[in-house]
């Protein structure tokens, strides 16, 4: 694996947090987990709660991750097929793909900011399950439905994340383990969270007023990656890393 592969990875995974920290989701956690698990909000809002009440928090979280992983995933797999396309049947069409993923990224990043609002571009288009069927199943349905198009706080960065796969060679593979990255990334916290929900509850009630702010700074982090990937600087810039921060192994 290339050194600038190794940076957008990490890009990935960030992503996958700063996704999870954003308006749309952040406040909604606790609606979330009280409705994938069935328990109520006293049950798992307590310091210490139950073996049998974490157990069913974590199999749930689990399962819900699934669900929405397996929709990103496929669009990675979708957007890592389309830069194999290029790049097999015209290999300067790659080199256009990059650019004008570049472009979307630096778009979706001035949205996040809010100096301008592509309201055609990443109009709200949520899928809602008013009543989740039981079980593991209706879990896992809950996890589609909230990646099968959330709203435009996540749809920027998920945006920028398949740009990134259909902009860089590795084909499907690649797409498919940079969408895992950003899954990761924003289900690790959804998990502790739900793990930690009386340690989360006393956190998000700190951290709100700030959310607006790490809005802001996606949007500029996006506006950066978009340049780095239009003029093709993450080889570049590893390769800058790994001259002056040698890593062993």
């Amino acid at each position: 694996m290339t050194s600038s592969g190794d940076l957008t990875i990490w890009i990935a995974f960030s992503a996958g947090i700063l996704s999870f920290f954003s308006p749309c989701v952040l406040p909604l956690i606790p609606s979330y987990i009280t409705y994938i698990t069935g328990l109520s909000f006293g049950q798992i809002q307590e310091a210490h709660p139950s073996a049998k009440v974490r157990m069913t928090i974590l199999l749930h979280s689990l399962v819900f991750i699934l669900g929405f992983s397996a929709v990103f995933i496929s669009l990675g797999a979708i957007a890592g097929l389309a830069s194999s396309a290029f790049q097999s049947h015209l290999r300067e069409g790659l080199l256009w793909v990059q650019k004008i993923g570049g472009v979307l990224i630096f778009l979706f990043g001035i949205h996040l900011t809010g100096l301008f609002h592509f309201g055609i571009l990443l109009g709200e288009k949520r899928v809602q399950i008013q009543r989740k069927p039981t079980g593991f199943v209706g879990t896992f349905l809950v996890g589609i439905a909230f990646a099968a198009g959330w709203t435009p706080c996540i749809g920027p960065i998920l945006g920028a994340i398949l740009a990134m796969a259909a902009g860089t060679t590795g084909g499907t593979g690649r797409g498919v383990f940079l969408l895992t990255m950003y899954s990761m990334g924003l289900g690790v916290p959804f998990l502790i969270s739900g793990l930690l929900f009386h340690s989360f509850l006393s956190f998000f009630n700190k951290f709100r007023k700030h959310i607006r702010l790490v809005e802001i700074g996606t949007g500029l982090l996006l506006m950066v990656v978009g340049v780095m990937l239009f003029f093709d600087l993450f080889s570049m810039l590893t390769g800058f890393m790994y001259r002056y921060l040698p890593m062993t192994g």
